[in-house]
């Protein structure tokens, strides 16, 4: 007689320990940049903290979707157009919602992700990734999909933060 026994995700907290490392990063860097400074652009095409916040947000959701997880996500204070990919950053116009109403859905989208990944099964990132064109090319699993998302994609828009704070006169976070 055999018995099933269940088996303990690895993936999942893999990735949540990168994911974790970017939320605290975001919090080191947003925290000291002043609410009236947030859409700021010191120089020209230059991506403003509320525009890299903005984005990382809506994507919260999309990795708990992917995750199998949607019910987990965060109803978003804001849509989607202005922070997609592809949309352009601008300077303060009045289509950015504010530093907290910004930070706020980051924090409880990604919040989100960093509780429901550890308790998502491997095979779940091993699935197709359900997404079309180039990012489904560079990325053909969940699994990898994932581990962009809450690693690399994060940081690249962080590291965006952490020059910006220095054109801005802010200097580093730490």
């Amino acid at each position: 007689m055999t018995t099933a026994t269940a088996t303990i995700p690895t993936v999942g907290p893999m990735i949540a320990s990168s994911l974790s490392l970017s939320l605290r990063y975001t919090e080191d860097l947003v925290k000291t940049i002043p609410a009236e400074r947030f859409c700021e652009m010191p120089t020209k095409d230059m991506n403003h903290p509320a525009f890299c916040v903005g984005h990382l947000a809506i994507y919260a959701n999309r990795v708990l979707e992917m995750c199998g997880r949607a019910d987990l996500k965060v109803a978003m204070p804001f849509g989607d157009e202005h922070f997609k990919n592809g949309a352009p950053c601008v300077a303060q116009d009045g289509r950015y919602p504010s530093k907290d109403v910004v930070c706020g859905a980051f924090t409880a989208g990604w919040g989100r992700v960093l509780e429901a990944l550890p308790t998502v099964d491997d095979a779940v990132f091993a699935r197709e990734n359900p997404a079309e064109g180039r990012f489904k090319e560079m990325f053909p699993t969940v699994g990898g999909a994932v581990n962009f998302l809450c690693g690399g994609h994060n940081m690249m828009h962080l590291g965006q933060i952490s020059t910006w704070r220095r054109a801005a006169g802010l200097g580093s976070a730490h």
